[in-house]
């Protein structure tokens, strides 16, 4: 009895998907690889780039700061010559500040401008998340990835949140500091022509008056408080997924669908919690506040 030659149809045409999708995923491997090359390199030319304006505009501030407190003490004592260190001290730091502007622009002609470095990013970016919507992982993949995440998502919270309190303590310091300083200068400033006391007392006047505008503008302490807290709730999610304790303990082992679609619904309502405190913060004090105001340091 002669043999059907198409008995081993299936198996050939399954040998030859198997090759085709072996072929895919290498493909898609490899466009993974270079285009995540292609992100961390665009990624590194934008913080050098950030890097670099950095330094030219404190060397700019620095600059103009070295030739303020030139003028200013030149209009005090009269006679430049009388200046001596103090002329030298200036002079200096000026030199300096000069050099780090001019190495900053030296340097930078080798590296794309900020806007051109984000707009690279943004287009690696979308290229990325193009790569990664043609490999259409199904639910549950897209969950444990998601739950991959969250550790990401906490550190930036939390690194937020100490900026923020970072900035809030500053501007504080710099509030009573200068309020404490204000109040000796004012006692010793007795005459009315310009003096070393009433231009100092003038300045320090400013630096607090900008210091309390912006920490009434931008609200520091709140925003690291509200970011702490989110934060802080995430990690517990975190934790009690993992250990299998507080809402995650009815589910069994056999029930990780479950655990980690309760896990994603729960840090997800953390998440939209933050944004909208964040949006309030964001809004002008006589329209909207906060539900919830941080306790007084």
């Amino acid at each position: 009895m002669a043999r059907d030659s198409d008995d081993d149809a299936p198996r050939r045409i399954q040998d030859a998907d198997d090759l085709i999708n072996a072929r895919k995923r290498d493909e898609y491997e490899r466009t993974y690889a270079v285009t995540s090359d292609h992100v961390l390199d665009t990624q590194e030319a934008l913080a050098r780039r950030r890097r670099l304006d950095l330094v030219w505009r404190a060397g700019a501030i620095v600059s103009v700061l070295a030739l303020l407190t030139a003028a200013v003490a030149t209009a005090i004592v009269g006679d430049p010559a009388r200046l001596g260190v103090g002329a030298l001290i200036c002079a200096g730091v000026l030199l300096i500040a000069l050099l780090a502007m001019a190495t900053s622009l030296i340097i930078g002609r080798s590296v794309p401008s900020r806007t051109r470095a984000e707009a690279l990013l943004a287009s690696a970016h979308e290229s990325m998340w193009q790569l990664k919507a043609q490999a259409s992982p199904d639910l549950g993949e897209r969950r444990k990835l998601y739950r991959e995440e969250v550790a990401t998502a906490i550190e930036k919270y939390q690194a937020d949140s100490r900026k923020y309190r970072r900035i809030h303590n500053g501007l504080q310091t710099l509030i009573m500091i200068g309020s404490a300083s204000t109040t000796t200068i004012a006692a010793l400033d007795t005459g009315k022509e310009l003096t070393w006391q009433s231009v100092t007392l003038t300045v320090i006047s400013f630096a607090i008056t900008v210091a309390a505008m912006f920490t009434g503008y931008y609200k520091f302490r709140e925003r690291s408080y509200f970011l702490q807290q989110t934060a802080d709730a995430m990690e517990e999610e975190a934790n009690a997924v993992r250990l299998g304790i507080g809402p995650y303990s009815e589910f069994g082992p056999g029930e990780e669908d479950e655990t980690l679609k309760k896990f994603t619904q729960r840090v997800e309502d953390h998440r939209n919690e933050q944004r909208r405190r964040q949006q309030q913060l964001d809004q002008p004090a006589d329209q909207a506040a906060p539900t919830s105001q941080p306790p007084a340091p």
